[in-house]
């Protein structure tokens, strides 16, 4: 596979490889020297045409700590912002020599489109593409999942190394419906055997969600109460992306929302145990999650941000470098 764009892409044996991989990646960045040489001389570009902290300082750090050298490229302040199409920046990139593109597009299917058009001779990275799929977020959910519920709890591996995630329930909360994050964990933890119940609004679920590999829920209570899930997943109200902002089309106000829909410490009494919390950030407090919940010993929010760049270097490995361990196996 030479290319990462999806996690439906993914069949099970790909995943835990990425995911064993990520392990030990995430066991080198406890040495006091972090990196590694793996990548030397290769050159990774960070293609971003939509605003990120989080996965494009994540990606530039995976990148660097393998030895890349790394281009950072914003839509703003660039050629794109006096009309250069897609086509042409990829042309830009193929003669500059990049060996692998990290692309975030509005444009739900331009990753697919620059790994498939013939335009550059590289690894295409989705790091999120419109309403569409963000893989590496999946993967960092699940590795973090895998860790903390199969690894931690399992008394086997600490980090789960090998395991799938059959029998783990997890319930994904809120803006389904402008959630690529959503789309992205669906299919990979399907794919790793965890059952999965979306709750949201009815206004916030997409067209044929009935076809997706999951449950669905209009009652967060009741899902907490009576389903018991094992790892609660805060999706942002993406209220950016909604007519004028205020979300006012999809549900009465904030207020309802929260009321509804949001994590707070009420709703926490109700989780089990060794239940987690998590959210893909930013996090809008007070609206989808209160400062308690996502403060809350349960919430593994900041955790999911170090295990990112853990999953981005397996991923850049991987694609660049080939799996030394199988034959013929260039994932």
């Amino acid at each position: 596979m030479k290319h990462l764009l999806s996690t439906a892409d993914l069949s099970k044996d790909d995943a835990i490889l990425l995911l064993d991989t990520a392990a030990q990646m995430a066991a080198t960045q406890s040495r006091e020297i972090k990196k590694l040489p793996t990548l030397r001389g290769r050159t990774v570009v960070n293609l971003f045409f939509e605003d990120s902290t989080r996965t494009r300082i994540s990606f530039e750090t995976a990148a660097k700590r393998l030895s890349a050298d790394v281009i950072n490229f914003s839509a703003k302040g660039s050629s794109v912002s006096k009309g250069e199409s897609l086509k042409d920046t990829a042309l830009t990139l193929h003669a500059m020599g990049a060996d692998a593109v990290v692309v975030r597009h509005w444009a739900s299917g331009a990753p697919y489109q620059l790994a498939h058009a013939g335009w550059l001779d590289a690894a295409v990275l989705n790091a999120g593409d419109g309403t569409h799929q963000h893989p590496t977020q999946a993967l960092l959910d699940a590795f973090t999942i895998r860790r903390h519920l199969v690894g931690r709890r399992g008394g086997g591996d600490p980090d789960g190394v090998g395991a799938d995630l059959a029998g783990l329930r997890v319930a994904i909360v809120g803006d389904v419906l402008h959630s690529r994050v959503a789309r992205s964990n669906v299919a990979l933890l399907r794919t790793l055997g965890a059952e999965v119940t979306l709750v949201s609004p009815p206004t916030l679920l997409p067209v044929g969600v009935e076809s997706w590999p999951c449950r669905t829920s209009y009652d967060l209570d009741a899902t907490l109460a009576d389903w018991r899930p094992d790892a609660v997943m805060m999706l942002r109200v993406q209220r950016e992306r909604m007519s004028g902002g205020s979300g006012g089309a999809f549900f009465p106000s904030p207020l309802e929302y929260t009321r509804y829909y949001g994590l707070d410490a009420r709703r926490l009494a109700l989780l089990d145990d060794h239940a987690i919390v998590m959210h893909p950030g930013p996090m809008n407090r007070g609206l989808e999650i209160s400062a308690e919940a996502a403060d809350s010993d349960r919430a593994v929010i900041v955790e999911q941000v170090a295990n990112g760049v853990a999953v981005r270097m397996a991923a850049l490995y991987l694609l660049l470098a080939g799996d030394p361990s199988a034959e013929g196996n260039d994932l």
